[in-house]
């Protein structure tokens, strides 16, 4: 391809910021970033948000490129016959490459009440409409944290560190991701800040009323403030715009991030779903997948064949709020393992890590191009998933054939 090449990113977030800053290593492309906000949410502290240690905001001058072209609008569709991004404001943005990375959000609980009287928290307006709900609060009434992922735990965390009377619904395994002696210590460190777990088959959530919640085993909790935590949904921004999805909505790609309609159109973070093998949605996956979807559009326009993924999830953190924490070590295809640090350790790794992504967007932003993950750092075993995937499909069309 010759000449200047306009590259339009949709979203603003960890892997929408990391895609952007990495085009820039190339004078002749322009890079246009779609964002419905003016600042970047450094998302992973919304927890703090809630309990009030932070503001969860950052100026995007501090991790943006200067060579990014920021637009502050909502995209309501793509024309991808038109190559183009129609905007909330009626305006319209063309493209010739386009990196679909418009992240995650709250899910429909799909439990009567919840809609009404639960506030989930899965982005900064969400957060920002509970604030004054528990300001407003006395500092006894009851507190329920509906979901035992790492958003509920950190936030039951924050609440209870606070001196709020905080109940943590699990609805299920409390931390399902952490290994046994990993979620004994997080279960354990949870008691030490007062916070009241309720695990196991009869604590699902079945009702919310403005004042209580309802569990399946007929537990019926007092709650003055509901929060939501369970499950993140992803907009629904392909399936208007007639693009491949999967169930949950996220763009269906091949390995090189490329949407499976066009090959236009690359995907990066919560919303993509590579091989219908999608990551855990995670700020950890959206720092990799960000790069790599930069470099399948660069190496389009330096007309080489793009390269497949090769990443990988080794951990997962969680504060517990600002004196412990637990850094959950996994193997390189996401699975727990046995290793953990826990305690004030553990918080010192995780405020490290939630400092470090920052500096990784910014230095990304000066040295378009660095950063690269290194081979041993990456799943082998994803290949082995792929390979058994493709061996069902290809048996269950011999059956039908």
């Amino acid at each position: 391809m010759t000449g200047n090449t306009d590259v339009v990113v949709i979203g603003g977030g960890y892997a929408g910021v990391m895609a952007a800053n990495r085009l820039t290593q190339r004078d002749d492309v322009t890079v246009t970033l779609i964002n419905p906000r003016p600042a970047f949410v450094d998302r992973i502290r919304l927890h703090q948000l809630v309990g009030g240690s932070n503001d969860a905001v950052v100026d995007y001058k501090d991790v943006l490129a200067d060579g990014v072209r920021l637009v502050v609008d909502t995209a309501t569709r793509i024309d991808a016959a038109g190559r183009s991004v129609i905007l909330a404001t009626g305006g319209t943005v063309d493209y010739d490459y386009l990196i679909y990375a418009v992240g995650s959000g709250s899910a429909d609980p799909g439990v009567p009440g919840a809609a009404e009287f639960a506030y989930p928290i899965a982005t900064l307006e969400e957060v920002q409409r509970l604030r004054p709900v528990l300001d407003a609060a006395p500092a006894t009434a009851a507190v329920t944290v509906v979901g035992a992922g790492p958003t509920g735990i950190e936030t039951a965390a924050e609440l209870a560190e606070a001196g709020r009377t905080v109940t943590l619904v699990c609805g299920g395994v409390l931390g399902p991701y952490l290994h046994p002696r990993g979620r004994r210590s997080v279960a354990k460190q949870l008691a030490d800040l007062g916070v009241t777990v309720l695990d196991g088959p009869g604590a699902t959530v079945t009702a919310v009323t403005r004042d209580t919640v309802q569990l399946s085993d007929g537990r019926e909790l007092p709650s003055t403030v509901t929060i939501w935590t369970a499950g993140f949904g992803v907009p629904n921004l392909a399936v208007r715009s007639g693009l491949s999805t999967d169930a949950p909505g996220r763009l269906r790609t091949d390995e090189t991030l490329t949407s499976v309609d066009d090959m236009r159109i690359v995907a990066a973070g919560d919303a993509v779903a590579p091989s219908d093998l999608p990551f855990r949605m995670s700020c950890q996956a959206a720092v990799q997948l960000g790069p790599h979807a930069a470099d399948t559009v660069l190496s389009r326009i330096a007309g080489r064949h793009p390269a497949p993924l090769a990443l990988a999830l080794v951990a997962e953190c969680i504060s517990l709020g600002r004196r412990a924490g637990i850094f959950q070590l996994a193997h390189r295809n996401d699975v727990a393992m046995r290793l953990y640090i826990s305690g004030r350790p553990g918080a010192k790794i995780k405020e490290f890590i939630c400092q470090g992504i920052l500096w990784q967007l910014a230095y990304q932003a000066r040295k378009p191009g660095s950063l690269n993950w290194p081979a041993w750092a990456k799943d082998a075993k994803r290949r082995q998933l792929l390979q058994a995937k493709r061996g069902e499909a290809l048996a269950t069309t011999e059956r039908t054939a």
